[in-house]
């Protein structure tokens, strides 16, 4: 038990006995903590037009769109495969311009609505 370096807890000098962490509810708790997760408000399912990878969407405003990626979205994405392909870490690429319009069409469709966060 040292100083706290390295991921230790701190002793208070002069403490004696084990050191306990205190985990549970109540060290996660905050504000809001009674909400449900609004990360997962509004989310619907939104299929691109050219290659068929299926992607979780929620459309905040004209300009906010959220976009949740499984494995197998970016394995089907034909945009993100080329790129991949072409030696680019898929973690760095920002977007598929084929599915933002599928994502466009959706809300012009009526498939996907524009809602702010509870």
């Amino acid at each position: 038990m040292g100083g706290g370096g390295g991921g230790e807890p701190r002793r208070a000098p002069g403490a004696r006995g084990p050191v306990t962490v205190a985990r549970g509810p109540h060290v996660a708790a905050g504000p809001g903590a009674d909400r449900a997760d609004e990360r997962e408000a509004g989310f619907r399912p939104v299929e691109c037009e050219r290659c068929g990878a299926s992607v979780l969407v929620a459309k905040f405003s004209p300009q906010h769109t959220s976009v949740q990626w499984t494995l197998a979205a970016v394995a089907a994405c034909a945009e993100f495969s080329a790129r991949a392909a072409a030696g680019e870490p898929t973690a760095l690429i920002a977007a598929c311009a084929r599915l933002r319009d599928s994502i466009e069409a959706a809300v012009l469709g009526g498939r996907l609505e524009i809602s702010p966060p509870p």
